[in-house]
């Protein structure tokens, strides 16, 4: 499963954990992905989109 907005693009960062001592390990952030059926430019699809462009209301839910 592609971690994939279908809308914007938001997909996966990588960077590091930083402990009080300063050791570092790799770590990711995953973006809020919801897969839901809706309407994009007015056509039914089922997309992998972030929350925030379903808050924004770029894609209209059934």
């Amino acid at each position: 499963m592609a971690r994939r907005c279908d809308i914007c693009g938001k997909g996966v960062q990588t960077g590091n954990n930083v402990s009080h001592a300063h050791n570092k390990t790799r770590r990711v952030w995953r973006p809020n992905l919801r897969k839901i059926r809706g309407y994009v430019e007015g056509k039914l699809r089922s997309v992998k989109i972030c929350t925030s462009c379903l808050k924004s209301g770029k894609v209209t839910k059934v």
